[in-house]
């Protein structure tokens, strides 16, 4: 089978894109639309009347009275308040896991520098709202400014108006959508700056083409679409045994590229232990346009796609993915109450006063006097007597015919009224009931109110949590491409905002393994990522020191005291205080209640180096150095007394050595003169 060019498989990647988009965009269309409005209700003056309604009171006075809107911005206050945060953990659950506590401090200090609360709230904002939010990660240059540096992050930034903008392929079915193939962003251009970045105008695009039901270009807008998609590749790997007992992973297609890398593997005492077929995911990127593929970026970093999905409340009913925020359910109870309030303030201001009904004859000739009255406020008003038939004036007929009245109020309208409040109440929330402050009511009964109000908010913080969790994994994954420079030095940020650094992918020599490894290598990070979400009381760090007040109380032993008194001091919110947390924090890891870091540790072994001994330790070191001359001294004075003893024991070896010597001279002798004796004889 002949191999397609470039051009047409652009096309047919293209045509096969915009036809699936066309089927994913029909089936959402309606939840798009809806969590849209949803948006627009709560958060634009004016929009509670479009639509119908809005058309029967065009000509009458449209009040709002938006008390969805402070339902909303209350959530919203609740998660700023108490933001979700990841923290990566290692697999086999041990605590102290140095390359995961480097990953957390990476990703807060990747947030720090693209602002990522941004993208954060912006999503929160949607979802609770509308039901649908989401944000993107991004690689990019550290700095773009300079040429030489070829250091990469990721950033996290913000899409907006998700609900009409991101789309997943329909056989998505997780909520963070980490099963998604195919993934559709769309940016809306001006024809200006579309024909300014790509080169041609939209209105040159040929007509034949348009059989899409979504309309990719307007009279205004053009829409550029951002298309992720998922690849997939099974590959042989194989794997290798050092003789150190370390694996060393090497695809077949890297052994088919350079022949001599098996036998260098071979004579360096790698041996092959197995094969496996692993699958391999890449991530290609392209920017497209009703006309056809305007950009082929290629594979990106990361096995994952960097669009991160939030949902408010989600369901799945009848095959169809449906999304809801905290504003659809309020939205008919709000416009009945804006409508009954709209009806009574236009029937307040008609009929406020009640006004004199005159014949035309009767005002004919003071007309204006009457129609300026208003503006001019005249002392009194004129009309004329009623004429009979000979036209003569009808004495005391200058009287009105009859009055207006003020229509009632129906007791329909009166109910209606208060049932819209209870409505609103019952579906929105008590709101006031936790902003009021009344007295003789204790710290803990304040606390259980405010706890039930922030169940309400509890769905769309475990549900940000989720996708939360999903962007820490789609951010490791792309931050263990990025990062591959050796010694490469990093920013990290520490949980309570302070700045440090680590070196990642540093060489150096395991002297307990007897073998050079890397420190810090991301490439080696298989890591979980976990979030906490709690009930988001505003007073939850006012809760923790009432507890620890209570313990402190009836605790007795002095230690667990002081641990209970510094955890206070280090929870207790206020202006100027941070020196004061600073220190308690300082004094609890020298207690051992508070774990360091490792620029605390390093700080304290300083000081533990410094640090100059009080009086008692001096004289206690005193006492310990005279014992140890004391000590030296009754040494030095048995070194003496064996030294002694053996010069004595070498003095007395010496006179036996002598008469020794002299006993066997005189045997010498004697065997000579006896042998003197005998030899004339022989």
């Amino acid at each position: 089978m002949a191999q397609l060019s470039k051009e047409d498989r652009l096309r047919n990647l293209h045509a096969s894109a915009l036809a699936e988009f066309d089927t994913v965009w029909d089936a959402s269309r309606d939840q798009r639309l809806q969590a849209l409005e949803d948006r627009r209700f709560y958060s634009i003056a004016g929009a509670q009347w479009e639509g119908a309604l809005g058309e029967q009171f065009a000509n009458k006075p449209r009040f709002e009275f938006n008390k969805v809107h402070l339902a909303v911005i209350r959530i919203i206050n609740e998660y700023r308040n108490n933001r979700v945060t990841v923290d990566f953990t290692s697999r086999d659950g041990s605590d102290a896991d140095e390359l995961a506590d480097t990953c957390d401090g990476l990703l807060r200090a990747d947030e720090t520098a693209c602002s990522a609360d941004e993208a954060y709230d912006n999503a929160f904002e949607e979802a609770a709202s509308g039901g649908f939010g989401a944000w993107r990660l991004r690689a990019c240059y550290e700095d773009d400014e300079d040429d030489e540096n070829d250091a990469q992050r990721v950033m996290i930034e913000p899409i907006h108006d998700a609900d009409t903008c991101v789309f997943f392929n329909l056989d998505a079915r997780r909520q963070d959508k980490a099963d998604a193939r195919r993934c559709w962003v769309l940016t809306p251009y001006t024809h200006a700056k579309f024909e300014a970045e790509f080169g041609h105008s939209p209105v040159d695009w040929p007509k034949d083409q348009w059989d899409w039901q979504f309309e990719w270009m307007t009279p205004d807008i053009v829409w550029v679409c951002e298309f992720y998609e998922i690849t997939e590749t099974r590959e042989l790997v194989h794997v290798f045994e050092s003789l150190d007992g370390q694996e060393v992973k090497v695809a077949a297609a890297e052994l088919k590229d350079d022949p001599e890398m098996m036998s260098q593997l071979l004579a360096t005492g790698h041996r092959l232990v197995r094969e496996k077929r692993m699958e391999r995911k890449q991530v290609r990127k392209y920017i497209m346009s009703g006309q056809g593929v305007e950009e082929d970026c290629g594979v990106i970093p990361g096995r994952c796609i960097p669009i991160i999905p939030v949902f408010g409340k989600r369901w799945v009913v009848d095959g169809v993915e449906r999304m809801m925020g905290h504003v659809r359910l309020a939205k008919d109870a709000q416009r009945l109450t804006n409508m009954l309030m709209s009806w009574l303030a236009e029937m307040s201001a008609r009929f406020d006063t009640e006004k004199p009904i005159f014949t035309p004859e009767q005002v004919a000739r003071h007309a204006t006097m009457w129609a300026e009255d208003n503006v001019k406020k005249y002392p009194y008003l004129l009309a004329d007597n009623q004429k009979d038939a000979s036209g003569s004036p009808i004495p005391g007929s200058n009287a009105p015919v009859a009055y207006t009245r003020a229509p009632n109020i129906p007791p329909a309208m009166a109910a209606l009224s208060q049932l819209a409040g209870v409505a609103l109440t019952e579906l929105l929330g008590n709101q006031e009931a936790g902003e009021q402050l009344q007295a003789n009511i204790s710290g803990k009964v304040m606390e259980l109110i405010q706890t039930r109000i922030d169940m309400q908010a509890f769905i769309y913080l475990s549900n940000f949590a989720k996708a939360q969790k999903r962007s820490g994994e789609v951010w490791l994954s792309m931050k263990k491409e990025l990062t591959v420079e050796e010694s490469r030095r990093m920013k990290t940020v520490q949980r309570d905002g302070k700045t440090g650094s680590v070196v990642v992918n540093e060489p150096y020599y395991d002297q307990e393994q007897a073998r050079e490894v890397v420190k810090n290598d991301l490439s080696r990070a298989n890591l979980e990522v976990n979030v906490q979400v709690g009930p988001s009381s505003s007073s939850k760090r006012q809760a923790v020191v009432r507890q620890l007040l209570n313990l402190r109380q009836i605790e007795q032993d002095p230690q667990t005291a002081k641990a209970l008194t510094l955890s206070i001091i280090a929870n207790i919110e206020g202006e100027g205080l941070g020196d004061l947390n600073d220190w308690a924090r300082m004094e609890g890891i020298r207690l051992g209640t508070i774990k360091p870091t490792d620029e605390e540790r390093e700080q304290l072994a300083a000081e533990a180096q410094n640090q100059q001994p009080n009086a008692q330790e001096q004289y206690f070191r005193a006492a310990a150095e005279r014992e140890s001359a004391d000590a030296a001294l009754a040494r030095a004075g048995t070194v003496d007394k064996i030294a002694s003893a053996d010069l004595k024991k070498a003095q007395t070896a010496e006179t036996w050595a002598k008469a020794m010597g002299e006993e066997q001279a005189q045997q010498i002798a004697s065997i000579d003169t006896l042998r003197g004796l005998l030899q004339p004889q022989i």
